[in-house]
């Protein structure tokens, strides 16, 4: 079975139990951007992923088949819009070619709580990030965003947004197969999930990243576990955005 991956360091807790028995031997994984592997999803290039949430609707057929997920209850330290002047003052903003589910939640952010109504313009490639200067901002989401965090001025996280707007957490990607999978798999393939989530200071041991604290972004910032409460405030999320547009 062919299973995608974000190749983000966020991921790693998760990773950490898939590449261990059983499941290792009945799985490939594969791992890329959140935007690439919707794309896989959809195209049927891999058989689960951990794809983008904002993805799901427009799958053929879609099944959340994880008790776990990459979500926040507040700050997410790693999805943000970066610029170099205060929010009123922005005129552009970049979208992240690696992101669905965090340029949807920016757009509606900026619409219905921010007021602003900046040109939007979709990157293609890394390069749109030297374009976050004078009145252009970007979001920046993944391991790029801790970069980015020591070079801009001024950073919103989405996270804590989100938190501060509906009081609700925020779920950025789910497990989704797009066919039924054996029970006995889901079962096998939720154990794996969360081996990591007790190791963490042994995963992060392996880490070497001195642009942020991982261990306090590992048990604070993320939140990994796809309880009733991110279900809701997932669902509420896919309502606002499906209202939208």
């Amino acid at each position: 079975m062919k299973v995608g991956i974000v190749s983000y360091l966020n991921t790693r807790p998760l990773i950490y139990g898939l590449k261990l028995p059983p499941v290792s031997q009945q799985i490939e994984l594969i791992e890329d951007n959140p935007a690439r592997l919707a794309d896989m999803l959809a195209n049927d290039e891999i058989d689960l992923g951990l794809i983008p949430v904002v993805a799901i609707p427009g799958l053929k057929e879609s099944h959340i088949v994880s008790d776990y997920c990459i979500g926040t209850e507040g700050e997410a330290a790693s999805v943000c819009l970066f610029s170099e002047v205060p929010l009123e003052e922005i005129k552009k903003v970049y979208l992240d070619y690696q992101s669905r589910t965090s340029v949807e939640l920016l757009k509606w952010i900026m619409k219905e709580y921010w007021g602003i109504h900046p040109e939007i313009i979709q990157s293609t490639d890394e390069d749109y990030r030297k374009e976050i200067k004078d009145n252009t901002a970007g979001i920046v989401i993944g391991d790029r965003a801790f970069e980015q965090r020591k070079l801009s001025t001024f950073f919103y996280d989405l996270g804590a947004e989100w938190k501060k707007i509906t009081g609700m957490p925020f779920v950025f990607a789910a497990w989704v197969s797009n066919k039924s999978l054996p029970e006995e798999f889901i079962k096998m393939f939720n154990e794996a999930n969360a081996i990591g989530l007790t190791r963490i200071d042994e995963i992060v041991a392996t880490l070497p990243f001195d642009l942020y604290d991982l261990k306090k972004y590992y048990t604070l910032h993320m939140n990994y576990l796809l309880d009733e409460r991110k279900k809701k405030g997932m669902e509420y999320f896919l309502q606002v955005i499906a209202e939208q547009f």
